[in-house]
């Protein structure tokens, strides 16, 4: 099978012939349709990953076909369309797994950074950790919903977005289309931001009421003005320094969700925070029982991300094109 391999931090992606695997016990063994190209994979061969278990297959936008099954595994059945996520496996025993918040347990493991993910023909997954695909979902559109998807969806109900609530998305891209998308489903009033007015016809094609351009207007200030300020900012740009700078804009009881960031530190200014009983919250992603949530959703709004579909050899290129800006639409490793 094809495949193509991080071999370390700082080295170009290697494209290599594999063996197909075997499933062991608690696996399943399953053939690729579709791989999203995520910005998690950029960060790995830049080397911002410091649990990463080299050489390593990246991906963990997966959607794919099961087509075996380890010992004493009896589900997902073979033949069965399953998606699989950031978080590929967990303890199954800590409080947080039994709980189900199986993305909060300390003995984590994340596909495509310590486990081989989806830039592949053929993955072994836990069986435990794959999720079936809802009827009608097209599995190629539905590859980027595992992880932009389920991110944009999770921390949306996390921050307990309500169908009155006033909605910021800073970031129009992969994860920011989606959670704008999302919130409008949910009955939300939704006001995109981004840092220039270029981008003001595709946010409100997704649904935004409203457009702040930070290159002509203080976001906090224009979210304030915006009947007193947004219940949730979600921040789905890779930049702290976009979330410090719109924080302010939130209202009392307001609470701001980092889903992008970079090293840069995010300033809590105190007496705002405390005046307005602010929050801040981040998300890594969710567990299986959110990504069935967020598949479920998806299906029933008609909620799918406009996507680019590549080659696996092209993966390489989208990855350095990421790296030196944000692509309009995802891009999807495709497999015949």
């Amino acid at each position: 099978m094809l495949t193509a391999v991080a071999t370390a931090a700082d080295a170009p992606l290697t494209l290599t012939e594999r063996e197909v695997p075997e499933p062991g016990p608690g696996e399943v063994l399953v053939r690729i349709i579709a791989c999203g190209v995520c910005h998690t994979d950029l960060d790995l061969l830049q080397g911002h990953w410091p649990i990463a278990r080299f050489p390593v297959v990246p991906g963990h936008e997966i959607t794919g076909e099961v087509a075996a099954l380890g010992p004493g595994v009896s589900w997902p059945a073979v033949g069965t369309a399953v998606g699989a996520q950031f978080l590929g496996d967990s303890c199954r025993h800590c409080d947080y797994c039994v709980r189900g918040e199986q993305i909060l347990c300390p003995g984590k493991r994340i596909t495509g950074i310590v486990m081989d993910g989806g830039y592949t023909e053929y993955a072994v997954l836990k069986a435990d950790f794959v999720t079936p695909l809802p009827d009608g979902l097209d599995p190629v559109a539905a590859a980027p919903l595992m992880c932009a998807g389920l991110t944009a969806f999770n921390s949306l109900r996390q921050a307990g977005i309500t169908a009155t609530s006033r909605v910021a998305v800073i970031g129009t891209g992969g994860v920011g289309a989606l959670a704008i998308r999302y919130a409008v489903a949910m009955g939300a009033r939704v006001a995109a931001v981004g840092r220039s007015p270029h981008g003001e016809a595709a946010a409100r094609d997704l649904g935004a009421e409203r457009y702040i351009a930070t290159r002509d207007t203080d976001p906090a200030d224009a979210l304030r003005a915006w009947g007193g300020g947004a219940d949730l900012i979600l921040n789905a740009a890779p930049s702290t320094a976009a979330a410090t700078a719109a924080l302010t804009g939130l209202a009392p009881d307001g609470t701001l969700v980092l889903c992008g960031y970079d090293d840069t530190p995010l300033v809590l200014p105190p007496t705002p925070m405390v005046l307005g009983r602010l929050h801040v919250m981040v998300n890594p992603s969710g567990s299986p029982h959110d990504a069935r949530d967020t598949l479920a959703f998806s299906a029933a709004h008609g909620i799918v991300p406009d996507y680019t579909p590549i080659g696996l050899e092209g993966a390489g290129a989208a990855l350095e094109a990421m790296a030196k800006t944000s692509p309009p639409n995802r891009s999807v490793i495709t497999f015949a």
